[in-house]
């Protein structure tokens, strides 16, 4: 594996690292709109995963320009991905049984594990027109983890055990 291939694959991890961060869409006059999302990243197909609404911005935007950017960052701050693809959107979901709600119940085990009530789940995925967002990551870019930080210099003056 050479240099580039590690630097890549560290910043790939941290997508499944973490389970949110900014979607980046294109309004019609071109410049960005932020969505905060949460997200189900699988390694072996490099596919970013989002439960959307059809009535939403990022949903209109996407299916007018399918040219989308996820940015995701560590706890710390210090290390950050972004993963550029171009998005494809399922069909919205009309029926509790239809493959974008069993898609958007995997979604959901992968995000935040068994809900407590999965027909009522399914009703509310057809309720809120909910679709799976696919984002194919194509490139990738960023700052990967370099190991552990050193603390924060104190102020000038202020000495180890000053309060």
């Amino acid at each position: 594996m050479t240099g580039n291939d590690e630097r890549r694959e560290a910043l790939l991890r941290l997508l499944t690292e973490v389970d949110g961060g900014v979607l980046v869409t294109l309004k019609k006059d071109g410049r960005p709109q932020l969505s905060n999302v949460n997200h189900a990243y699988d390694p072996d197909q490099r596919l970013i995963r989002v439960s959307i609404t059809d009535d939403r911005a990022k949903t209109r935007n996407l299916r007018r320009d399918p040219r989308a950017a996820y940015h995701v960052t560590s706890a710390d701050r210090w290390s950050w991905t972004v993963a550029e693809g171009t998005a494809e959107l399922t069909p919205v979901a009309t029926d509790p049984h239809d493959d974008t709600v069993r898609e958007l119940v995997d979604l959901y085990r992968a995000v935040r594990g068994e809900h407590p009530d999965w027909d009522d789940f399914r009703a509310a995925m057809v309720r809120d027109r909910r679709l799976v967002l696919r984002l194919p990551v194509e490139h990738v870019y960023g700052q990967p983890a370099a190991g552990p930080r050193p603390a924060p210099a104190k102020p000038s003056g202020e000495r180890e055990g000053d309060a």
